[in-house]
């Protein structure tokens, strides 16, 4: 009787170990399947953006900003690049085009020093990943819009941006 218990107990430990085998296996290959879907823009980043003369390129000025790409395809911005009893967080949605390239628009909305709803911000960027994964460039097209959704001026820029990690202290 104590012999086949055991029997059974080592078939079913054996039967356990394959389990798990091969649910580490299947989890490595649908991570790695994940990732070179498109995924690799998830997650925070740092940017410093510079707002640029759309016809020279010239820099007209620099701050920095804080970007979440959600899964999904959401996105938060927030930014040192105005006030915030001026202007809400930005919310939008990303997509992957091709090869290391991103789109993604983002829209907040803007208010008079009153508190009055005065315009809408969108940007629209084309993102570009670098090749160690953990850095990008963009191009940004800024659209002002008034409340009606009129466009009322345009703009652009570029950044530059590191992904935040954590401390390996």
């Amino acid at each position: 009787m104590t012999s086949r218990n055991l029997k059974k107990f080592g078939a079913s430990a054996g039967t356990a170990a394959l389990v798990l085998a091969a649910m580490f296996f299947l989890e490595s290959g649908l991570t790695a399947r994940a990732q070179s879907a498109g995924d690799e823009l998830e997650g925070a980043w740092r940017l410093q953006i510079t707002v640029r003369n759309c016809q020279t390129g010239e820099a007209l000025r620099t701050f920095p900003a804080m970007f979440t790409f959600a899964k999904g395809g959401t996105l938060a911005v927030t930014t040192a690049g105005q006030l915030p009893s001026l202007a809400t967080t930005g919310l939008g949605v990303w997509r992957h085009t091709e090869g290391n390239t991103y789109n993604a628009v983002s829209e907040s909305f803007v208010f008079s020093a009153t508190g009055a709803w005065i315009q809408t911000h969108r940007l629209t960027r084309t993102i570009e990943i670098g090749n160690n994964g953990n850095e990008f460039t963009d191009i940004i097209k800024l659209e002002i819009l008034d409340i009606s959704g009129n466009l009322i001026a345009t703009g652009c820029g570029t950044s530059v941006a590191g992904r935040l990690e954590l401390s390996t202290e």
